[in-house]
């Protein structure tokens, strides 16, 4: 198992909307099928969220959680996390109201509030847009920070992890976000492995260069020693060069259609399963070996399918 890396697919997100691409996946079926689609093609996590199935909405709704989590289960063992970013104009406790529910394996920690700045694709798809929700919720974007504080930080560390026996998928936007998660790590509160998604590219986030790259990962292994399991993303047209750089620095990598929409240069995705079959082949030219759920499971720590509560 050593040197394996875990392939985690995002399937949808809550930051592209159903006109920028018409493989976005929304409907549950839509978003069951590519997922084990991702699964299959080598994915061993799945990160969600959810959205209306009639718009394409972000929405905090578990029952939709519910519906996307027991049709993948039925049809794989692939390991699922909960997004608890969700999207703006959520209230922390309907982010989290999915996780204290069906108690899945992995849920999503953010490590700070930032401003997570979708708005600049508003003049790209200007007079496109399919629902009237889109452009009004992109440009809620340039007002509206996305919320987590040291108090929410600390309400997931010690209720939500505990209470479900989920583990966390910590997202870090920036160093800042690494020496928080060290303070908890030094605190007692953070359980080991944790699992760390550095994240490049955001508008709002550290930028998409190797440098940054290099830098997060000795910041982590400055201040988490061997406490953590890496994996990386890029946005947008940065996502295969960001992963498959740190990949071959060591990290775990992420993909998928939440991250970006395009599967190469003005060649638009046509699935998420589509993502992991191209970084797949980029790891196993790389002499790299993807992991299967089962090794990601060990790996991270995770309670199995077992116990999760859908």
């Amino acid at each position: 198992m050593a040197g394996k890396v875990i392939l985690t697919c995002a399937l949808t997100g809550s930051g592209h909307t159903p006109s920028m691409s018409p493989y976005l996946p929304y409907t549950v079926s839509d978003v069951v099928d590519q997922g084990v689609a991702a699964a299959e093609a080598g994915a061993a996590v799945l990160h969600l969220h959810a959205r209306q199935p009639e718009d394409g909405s972000p929405s905090p709704d578990a029952a939709l959680f519910a519906a996307y989590a027991k049709g993948i289960k039925a049809r794989s063992d692939v390991v699922v996390s909960f997004s608890t970013g969700g999207g703006t104009g959520m209230t922390v406790a309907e982010r989290l109201q999915p996780v204290l529910e069906l108690r899945p394996e992995l849920c999503t920690l953010n490590l700070g509030t930032m401003n997570y700045g979708s708005f600049p694709m508003i003049d790209r798809y200007k007079g496109r847009f399919r629902y009237d929700w889109e452009e009004p919720y992109l440009e809620s974007t340039r007002a509206e920070p996305f919320v987590s504080t040291y108090a929410d930080i600390e309400y997931m560390l010690k209720v939500v992890g505990p209470q479900t026996g989920t583990r966390f998928e910590a997202e870090a936007y920036d160093t800042s976000h690494l020496y928080t998660l060290a303070y908890y790590l030094d605190q007692g509160l953070v359980q080991t492995p944790v699992f760390v998604q550095t994240i490049f590219g955001t508008m709002g986030g550290i930028g998409p260069d190797v440098d940054h790259i290099v830098h997060m990962k000795r910041t982590a292994d400055r201040l988490l020693g061997d406490a953590y399991q890496w994996s990386t993303l890029g946005a947008g047209r940065y996502q295969m060069g960001i992963v498959t750089a740190a990949a071959i620095m060591g990290s775990h990598v992420r993909v998928g259609l939440e991250d970006s929409l395009y599967l190469g240069k003005g060649q638009i995705a046509e699935s998420n399963a589509s993502q992991v079959t191209k970084i797949r082949g980029i790891l196993e030219a790389l002499s790299l070996e993807v992991a299967t759920p089962a090794e990601a499971r060990e790996m991270l720590g995770l309670k199995g399918l077992d116990n999760v509560g859908y």
